[in-house]
């Protein structure tokens, strides 16, 4: 049974076969950057792009008052020891799009703001490809929001 072989990662709470996960293991991972996720299939379509090599922390969840979920009930303060062991410089907030995901950031943020670390959030806006008539107001609002200098 598959069941008997998975277990959660000790460190970032990703899908491992052993105590630690094969990206927590890697020595070739940037330990001064995390990138906090929602659950682990966020985690997995991010680290498929390649394009973030640092290490991952998963929330299991997002904060949700209607639904009777609170900062206890999510992984945030494992997040916030791993923080204060030291050497992490910069912790990116890659929560969805909500108004669970925006709260879950916010509070993130000030529960990590006494460490002294950089914390960002991932940038929304206009997918590759697509032409900018067709965003959706939202989209466009935090594509303005989010731009960057050339």
């Amino acid at each position: 049974d598959v069941k008997e072989f998975v277990v959660f990662c000790e460190q970032c709470r990703n899908i491992a076969e052993s105590e630690l996960c094969d990206i927590c293991q890697d020595p070739q991972r940037d330990r001064t950057k995390i990138l906090v996720v929602e659950e682990p299939s966020t985690l997995h379509a991010i680290d498929q792009s390649r394009g973030y090599k640092g290490l991952y922390h998963v929330l299991m969840g997002s904060l949700s008052p209607l639904d009777g979920v609170g900062p206890s009930d999510i992984r945030a303060r494992e997040l916030e020891a791993r923080v204060r062991d030291g050497g992490v410089q910069e912790v990116i907030v890659a929560t969805n799009p909500t108004i669970e995901g925006e709260a879950t950031a916010i509070y993130l943020t000030k529960l990590l703001k006494p460490y002294g670390v950089k914390v960002s959030r991932i940038a929304y806006g206009i997918p590759v490809g697509m032409d900018i008539e067709y965003a959706d107001d939202v989209t466009l609002t935090k594509s303005i929001e989010g731009r960057r200098e050339l």
